[in-house]
């Protein structure tokens, strides 16, 4: 529609009218009427572009499917305007009298005359015609809105019926009748990103494709393949709803074709009407993220003039990508660091949800009496903290019920904000005093901020996947967000922890000796259940990692005796009748290891 075009007032008594209907029924209406005069203004604005001489054959083709398809928008939108109106009317008798047109059709003509009035208007000081019939065509506003009033008055109190609503409209063949498209059920996020030049669009969708597995489009891209796809020469002489609904259509044949990707991201949004429309289309499976930054930080950033920087900011501000920002559904300021960045967009990319975690006591995770004790004192003394402390968990063997007296670690993990580290460092203090030396204390401390930012290692999101599956915490607040892990996530992480486990195992191998058994036997458990996780394979327990690594392709039985007689060992002190066949195991996965990967 033309900018800054005239509104369309409704007529005192029609609106009082409506002001009686129900929230949920005005709100329909409204939207109906809005988006009916909406169209009524393109439809003009494109009958007018159609005139021109200067038009080749291929865009005057062009004009015409846009007429047609703003044309049956134009009726959808008149009977779903009726649905709503036809309720004021009275049901009367069967021999009332029966208007000819129903009340949307009269709004509909009101909507055109309106449009008339206001190009009549801009016309009258070039055109001595134009600024005649201009007091005329008000007289004829003021007849039809008189008429309505009168007609709405008739229907509501039963003097008079209204046809029925349904227009019965033809376009093209039966096959071809417009219907609304909605997205595929396959096409279950896409992100958008819009701003002006050089403000972080392609360096943020890049990286929200390589760290969550997004399938990154150009809206360019998009549009031109839909028009060689329905015969269009220049899409963007398409109305804004016709744009859309192009773009929907091949995300949805994208998303119907990589039916296992989650997130789409596509750029640049440069057009706000589009953008509107799509987001009528989509709803909340579009998200909207502006990228905002000043002037001067594009500037510096692009290391272009800024004259260059300046016209393309003109170009892209004349399609409205600046108006983008009042409709998106996230506003990043990108004038800041790298991490900020990166850690909004994961959040955006990736939105935390809030979780129901299982909490337990620690006397029923199976750990002695003192150490119980302690770890309860731990856990009441965080608690006192309020939200300054958002999680507290035992990890790994003592997590899981596998406690081994002399053998186990107590890996704590610690959810807190920043400012509440302090107090949660004098805590851990009194807690390795109160343990007095009984088992090790091995403590995380982690952000809210970096969990829901996604800077995880391997191991802490392999910890809150084991939390999605069941396993217990000691303390948990309710309002705690934690990401959601998935199994090919930690497939991935499996694939960048393994070199570093590897290197280390190397390490230990070369110093093994009745001191490093504990750490080398730990390592070819991790190392060995790191394989099984790029295989596709999820084992619990040393000893079945094991057994299952051993099945390996290739790799022969790992002759590893069990982590009860390792521990046992290690605690009596006789790590030499254990460490050789640990030694020897280590050796083999390492030769196997190498010899996959020189394949």
């Amino acid at each position: 529609m033309t900018p800054n075009s005239p509104p369309l007032v409704l007529p005192p008594g029609l609106s009082r009218a409506i002001a009686a209907l129900q929230d949920k029924d005005q709100h329909s209406l409204d939207d109906a009427v809005t988006r009916l005069h909406t169209v009524n203004g393109r439809l003009w604005d494109t009958e007018d572009r159609v005139r021109s001489a200067l038009l080749s054959a291929a865009q005057v083709a062009d004009c015409k499917r846009e007429i047609d398809q703003l044309n049956a928008e134009r009726n959808a939108l008149a009977e779903r305007a009726d649905e709503v109106l036809g309720s004021l009317a009275d049901a009367g008798r069967a021999d009332t009298p029966l208007h000819t047109e129903t009340l949307a059709s009269v709004v509909d003509r009101l909507s055109v005359l309106t449009l008339r009035i206001w190009h009549s208007e801009r016309a009258a000081a070039r055109d001595e015609l134009a600024r005649r019939r201009v007091p005329a065509l008000h007289g004829q506003w003021e007849e039809l809105c008189a008429a309505l009033d009168a007609l709405v008055a008739d229907v509501v109190t039963g003097r008079r019926r209204l046809p029925t609503p349904a227009r019965f409209k033809l376009y093209g063949r039966d096959d071809a009748a417009p219907a609304e498209i909605k997205p595929s059920r396959h096409l279950r996020r896409v992100l958008a990103f819009g701003g002006l030049s050089e403000c972080g669009k392609s360096t943020s969708a890049e990286f929200v494709q390589r760290t969550c597995g997004a399938q990154r489009l150009k809206i360019g891209f998009l549009l031109r393949q839909a028009a060689h796809r329905e015969g269009l020469a220049d899409p963007y002489a398409l109305s804004a709803r016709r744009q859309a609904e192009l773009l929907l259509g091949e995300l949805n044949r994208f998303a119907e074709a990589h039916v296992d990707t989650r997130l789409f991201t596509i750029e640049s949004v440069h057009d706000d009407a589009s953008i509107t429309e799509l987001k009528q289309l989509m709803g909340d499976t579009l998200q909207i993220v502006y990228l905002d930054a000043s002037f001067a930080v594009r500037v510096e950033r692009s290391g272009t003039p800024a004259q260059v920087v300046a016209a393309k900011d003109e170009i892209k501000m004349s399609r409205g990508a600046h108006q983008v920002a009042a409709l998106a559904d996230h506003v990043i300021d990108n004038t800041g660091s790298i991490a900020a960045l990166r850690a909004r967009l994961r959040r955006i990319a990736a939105p935390p949800a809030a979780t129901v975690l299982r909490v337990a006591t620690p006397y029923g995770l199976g750990l002695p009496a003192a150490i119980a004790s302690a770890t309860a004192d731990f856990t009441d003394a965080v608690r006192i903290y309020g939200p300054g402390v958002r999680l507290a968990a035992l990890t790994g063997s003592c997590g899981e019920g596998g406690w081994i007296a002399g053998w186990s670690d107590l890996d704590l993990l610690l959810v807190a904000e920043h400012d509440a580290i302090g107090r949660v460092q004098e805590a851990l203090e009194q807690y390795r005093t109160a343990l007095n030396g009984a088992a090790s204390l091995g403590p995380t401390l982690v952000t809210p901020g970096e969990l829901t930012g996604r800077r995880l290692t391997p191991r802490l999101a392999f910890v809150l996947h084991q939390f999605q599956q069941g396993s217990p915490v000691l303390h948990a607040t309710p309002d705690l967000e934690l990401p959601t892990i998935s199994r090919d996530e930690l497939a991935f992480a499996a694939v960048r922890e393994l070199p570093q486990v590897v290197l280390t195992m190397r390490r230990l191998r070369a110093d093994a000796g009745p001191a490093t058994l504990r750490q080398l036997y730990k390592h070819l458990v991790l190392g060995c259940r790191l394989l099984l996780r790029e295989h596709n394979q999820w084992e619990s327990g040393p000893d079945r990692t094991l057994a299952a690594a051993s099945r390996m392709p290739g790799l022969a039985d790992l002759s590893v005796p069990s982590l009860a007689k390792i521990a046992s060992a290690w605690r009596d002190g006789e790590t030499e009748l254990v460490l050789k066949p640990v030694t020897a195991a280590v050796d083999q996965l390492l030769t196997w290891y190498a010899a996959q990967l020189a394949a």
